[in-house]
């Protein structure tokens, strides 16, 4: 008998050691399920943020697009009005002969104070750079106080026309609106793209934030699942503790010869099925008080 409770003191150090062991790595793995636990809600928390910014930007490129659209419709009426005041100051000048055909039978541009003044700047910048020397500097020089003497005359000629003079001031007015209509369209537009390109990067950042977040929830999957196994282990160990210690309690008597090795054999046997993770049933227990 002293020998079959020498053999199951030496089971129950190995399974008391197999215990400690199977906490310890329980609890390392609880400790690396609490980490991506941690990182998994942060990165989570991160993507319903940035889902937001996504939101938001895409709310914003909505509203610049219907923006677009009102400014388009005021654009266009201002074209409107563009053309209506040009047609009202064509009306309002005095009517002109054909414009004379050049010597290949093209027709001549028409003369307006816009033409001569373009053409005044011209000569202006030429003969700052030096391009006009000797007697050609003068001829330029003549030239261009006969455009400057047009230009006088033809806009003195105007301002006396009160209707033409009004007209003109509506096509100013009316350009002036057609201009600001069009920065205004472009400005949106501008916005609008603006909006939807960091909505496309606000998108593509979720994708690759909620990546990290899934790859981390599979990593708590994993040290949980093992930290369980190990769990496992730990309460299969304890029973076989507590079985252990109920066997040496039913053992008070002692058995020899035959007996004592046979108890012996039984008891191995017994321990082989604690060790699997089984535990002893009662009836079991009973054969073991048989060697009291």
């Amino acid at each position: 008998m002293a020998e079959l409770k020498e053999t199951l003191d030496e089971k129950r150090k190995l399974v008391d050691q197999k215990a400690t062991q199977y906490r310890t790595t329980r609890d390392e793995w609880n400790a690396r399920t609490k980490q991506h636990t941690v990182i998994r809600n942060e990165l989570n928390a991160e993507v319903r943020e940035l889902i937001q910014n996504g939101r938001q930007q895409r709310e914003i490129r909505e509203q610049m697009n219907e923006l677009v659209r009102e400014k388009k419709s005021i654009r266009s009426d201002a074209n409107k009005k563009v053309k209506e005041a040009k047609s009202m100051l064509d009306a309002e000048k005095p009517d002109k002969p054909e414009p004379k055909t050049g010597h290949r039978g093209r027709k001549e541009k028409k003369v307006t104070i816009h033409s001569l003044r373009r053409d005044l700047q011209k000569l202006e910048r030429e003969f700052e750079r030096g391009a006009h020397t000797g007697n050609n500097e003068k001829k330029v020089m003549k030239r261009m106080k006969e455009i400057s003497a047009q230009i006088r005359d033809m806009k003195s000629s105007e301002d006396s026309n009160g209707e033409l003079k009004e007209a003109r001031g509506m096509l100013r007015e009316a350009m002036v609106a057609q201009e600001e209509a069009h920065e205004e369209v472009q400005k949106a537009a501008q916005q609008a793209q603006e909006a939807h390109e960091l909505m496309l990067q606000w998108n593509k950042e979720v994708d690759r934030q909620r990546e990290q977040a899934e790859s981390a929830h599979r990593e708590l999957r994993k040290s949980k699942k093992e930290a369980d196994k190990a769990h496992h282990f730990y309460i299969v160990s304890l029973r076989c503790l507590h079985s252990i210690q109920d066997m040496l309690r039913a053992m008070r008597g002692a058995v020899s010869g035959d007996n004592q090795r046979g108890a012996r054999v039984e008891v191995q046997d017994l321990m082989s099925k604690l060790m699997s993770g089984d535990t002893l049933s009662t009836d079991e227990l009973m054969q073991l008080q048989r060697f009291d």
